[in-house]
């Protein structure tokens, strides 16, 4: 039986079960006297703290319990503690520890802090991953070629707006005929690894002046080189959940020494090449703003990989998960707004999206919920007063600081209900609430722009995961699915797909 049904009362469902209700409002509260407090909190004994934190991490507490005990041994969400990779790798790993969303936006605020070297937090890769340069992502804002390199992508985007809604499309129905296929065939369809396919395929089509990557040397290999690229400069920041016997075995390989480009090199070059001959018309434009070409090749192969493609597949598991987990109620609502309004509209175009309410407060509410990128690092440029909701803290010029976007974005001072998927939450009177959402390094309601460390693709991203809902819910009722979490968001398998009729 092919496991793809016409529509009939099916409950998605995942390995994890949780109840969502679809209905909230979200409030804001403001602390009035804020009393100067010392910054709670220890970095332990040289080594041995690092080292302590590091396992704690990984190993004995997980993530999300490591913030939430320092929290309440401490009694404040603000303090100091070491964050990996630390010891040999990291030569200085204390931070100061930000979790709530009023201290959490001084990391957006570059007059006071600066972004160098601090992309990967308190490490950097060697810049041979990168053909010898330091890439935009890496750049401070009081840095003169910062404002040249982001100028380039803005100015690139801008110039490409009207490529998105097709191509996209037209690789979001490459990615569903390939779910549906794998569902015929084995009962079952790997949703990331297909979507990872559809996100590299729609990144080097819009950079590469749409040409598919299976006519260029990359052939169907792209994600994976760009994996295995990804995975030598990231090892460190992760862990492979393995049984407790081994963990001490891979901190000991993955966090002493950080892997050499030389292991990248190979799949790297094919990247290089691939876009120095099929990017020609950006690196023209980049030329032409006072980039130089091979400098500009590989900023775009960075924006690409890292940012663009590592983020994006990355989302898409994360919207289908928290969309799954709330629902057929919220399924059958999304498929009627978006089908009435893609009727009204004629299609399915940039006005009609934004005459979807719904499908706009779920995307928003997804990125506040799990953020895919949850860190953010920033360095005090002089001193200042950092504050919480409760108090002031004062850090010194240089000292680093870190931001746990989760716990910022779910500040139960900020939003009622803040660790429940509220699928309406920024509907109406709730759009007041989108500057306290902000995955894209600055809050939703600001811009990316030459001066700035926020995401140039922060528009595309919002526009490519409505898009995917939209599309999504033009071909499908509803859905089943299981996801297991890991280290970097929730691996998504299909277990069946439900048609429309109108399909």
């Amino acid at each position: 039986m092919i496991p793809i049904k016409n529509n009939t009362k099916q409950r998605a469902r995942g390995t994890h079960h949780y109840s969502y209700p679809c209905d909230s409002w979200t409030m804001e509260t403001a602390p009035s006297s804020l009393p100067l407090k010392p910054i709670p909190g220890s970095y332990g004994l040289p080594f041995l703290g690092p080292i302590r934190d590091r396992h704690d991490y990984f190993y004995h507490q997980g993530r999300d319990k490591f913030f939430s005990t320092r929290i309440q041994q401490l009694n404040s969400t603000v303090f100091r503690t070491n964050m990996p990779p630390g010891p040999f790798i990291s030569s200085d790993p204390r931070v100061i520890v930000l979790l709530d969303a009023a201290s959490f936006p001084i990391l957006f605020d570059n007059r006071r802090v600066e972004k160098y070297n601090v992309l990967d937090g308190t490490f950097m890769p060697s810049t041979n991953f990168t053909g010898g340069y330091r890439v935009c992502a890496y750049l401070d804002t009081a840095e003169p070629k910062h404002a040249l390199i982001k100028s380039f992508y803005l100015s690139f985007l801008a110039k490409r707006k009207d490529s998105f809604v097709p191509l996209f499309r037209n690789c979001l129905q490459e990615a569903f005929a390939g779910i549906e296929d794998q569902l015929c065939q084995n009962a079952k369809a790997d949703f990331n690894a297909t979507f990872s396919y559809a996100s590299f395929n729609f990144i080097f089509r819009l950079f590469c002046d749409d040409t598919h990557p299976s006519n260029t040397n990359l052939a169907s290999k792209g994600p994976k080189l760009v994996d295995t690229w990804l995975l030598f400069q990231l090892a460190p920041l992760a862990t492979l959940g393995l049984s407790k016997i081994f963990n001490y075995m891979e901190d000991f390989l993955i966090r002493t020494l950080p892997f050499p480009a030389c292991l990248a090199n190979s799949g790297y070059n094919k990247l290089y090449e691939a876009f120095k001959t099929h990017a020609t018309t950006v690196l023209d434009e980049a030329e032409k703003l006072g980039l130089e070409r091979n400098e500009a090749c590989h900023n775009v192969i960075f924006v690409t990989g890292f940012n663009a493609y590592g983020g994006l597949k990355n989302q898409f598991p994360i919207v289908l998960k928290w969309v799954g987990l709330c629902g057929e109620k919220l399924h059958a609502d999304l498929a009627g707004e978006i089908r009435r309004v893609v009727s009204d509209e004629g299609g399915v175009t940039l006005s009609a999206l934004e005459k979807m309410p719904l499908l706009k407060s779920v995307v928003y509410e997804v990125m506040r919920i799990e953020p895919a990128v949850p860190y953010q690092y920033a360095r005090a440029r002089e001193d200042l007063i950092v504050q919480s909701h409760d108090a002031s803290y004062r850090v010194k010029k240089g000292e680093m600081l870190f931001g746990y976007q989760p716990f910022a974005t779910k500040d139960s001072r900020i939003f009622e209900d803040a660790e429940v998927f509220v699928a309406r939450r920024f509907i109406g009177e709730g759009e007041k609430m989108l500057k306290h959402v902000l995955w894209s390094n600055g809050r939703e309601t600001e811009e990316p722009s030459p001066s700035n460390k926020q995401c140039p693709g922060k528009n595309l991203v919002v526009l490519m995961c409505r898009l995917f809902l939209v599309e999504f819910f033009m071909r499908y009722d509803t859905f089943e699915f299981e996801f297991t979490q890991a280290s970097f968001g929730p691996s998504i398998t299909i277990k069946t797909l439900t048609k429309t009729s109108a399909f």
